[in-house]
């Protein structure tokens, strides 16, 4: 099946229209017609080469909404006409112990991404700026109904990214919870934090975006810029969370954790980060990483979402201003995830 898509042709060149083949349809796939894409700070380093080397070209895109338009023989929990999603992964080997227990991400064989991938049918895998996709049922979600599917597109990474560490580090109420960075992730950071029942702040640059963050639900947010915040806020947090994609002082944020507090990475910058060993054993602390979540986690967060009624604060955008974003994005020029319309690719 020939679909239009947009795709970097080569590192750090621009994205353009292009054709690309789908598979047909197998026993266990579901055809997608996709509405919406997200456009996460990921895409642009892959296609920059940032983290290695691509097979170009390549066409981004992990944060996947659309409507179910056809199924394979096997499958059961879609149906054609259903509202569904896509994230970071399309596939896994589903047989060692990390994907038994849920943790497909994690896949000891190594899971298949969305874009950039070697599929177990050999193919490479093409992302979500396409009109349509193919996809083993097995990795699509269901978006409830109720929804705005352009806000739940940024949920199937930034959503997700965020929910995972905060459930499985215990964010909740009596709980003190830092978010730095207000971006993509950070702001779902924020939501999803406070409808879990935490006392939130964000730590960010300056203080231009604190009317936004405590609309979005911080109790509290700090200039991180302020020499005085990290000695005012020293030893205070049970959890946070680094959402920000570029290198910071490991060590200066360590020391805002309280005792048995924990430093979660989910930005992942493209310069190693260093830190010295006494910001954490003076007071038991942890640094520690996580990416995205398991299939069911990632059904579990949806869920939650619309329970809480959150989505992403987005900006609508066609595809001819896909290139415009990235260097917004860059920019930091965007409140807060950009959001492809699929139907201006035809």
């Amino acid at each position: 099946m020939r679909v239009h898509a947009y795709a970097a042709p080569a590192a750090a060149e621009p994205l353009a229209p292009t054709i690309i083949e789908r598979r047909d349809v197998g026993p266990n796939d579901v055809l997608i017609e996709i509405k919406y894409a997200g456009i996460c700070h990921s895409d642009i380093h892959t296609v920059n080469g940032d983290w290695g080397s691509q097979p170009y070209p390549l066409v981004p895109g992990h944060e996947i909404v659309g409507i179910v338009s056809e199924v394979g023989a096997a499958v059961t929990r879609h149906r054609v006409g259903d509202r569904v999603g896509v994230g970071c992964m399309v596939n896994s080997c589903g047989e060692c112990t990390n994907c038994r227990n849920g943790d497909e991400q994690y896949c000891l064989n190594g899971m298949v991404p969305t874009y950039g991938g070697v599929d177990r049918d050999g193919t490479i895998t093409q992302g979500g700026y396409s009109t349509h996709v193919v996809v083993d049922a097995d990795f699509v979600v269901s978006v409830p109904e109720g929804m705005d599917l352009a806000a739940a597109a940024p949920l199937l990474c930034a959503g997700i990214t965020t929910y995972s560490p905060l459930r499985r580090w215990g964010a909740g109420p009596g709980k003190k919870v830092a978010v730095v960075g207000l971006g993509g992730l950070g702001h779902m950071a924020v939501k999803i934090a406070h409808a879990l029942g935490a006392e939130v702040t964000v730590l960010s640059q300056s203080l231009k975006k604190q009317e936004d963050g405590l609309r979005l639900g911080a109790d509290h947010y700090y200039a991180t810029s302020d020499p005085d915040t990290f000695s005012r806020l020293s030893g205070r947090f049970d959890l946070i969370v680094n959402t920000v994609s570029a290198r910071v002082d490991v060590d200066a944020y360590l020391g805002l954790l309280a005792v048995d507090g924990t430093l979660v990475n989910v930005g992942a910058p493209a310069e190693p980060l260093s830190l010295d060993v006494f910001s954490l054993i003076g007071a038991r602390r942890s640094y520690a990483g996580s990416m995205i979540g398991g299939i069911a986690e990632t059904q579990e967060m949806l869920d939650f979402c619309a329970q809480h009624h959150i989505g992403a604060d987005i900006e609508l955008i066609s595809a001819d201003r896909i290139n415009e974003a990235y260097e917004r994005v860059l920019a930091s020029d965007v409140r807060y995830r950009f959001v492809i319309d699929t139907a201006t690719l035809g």
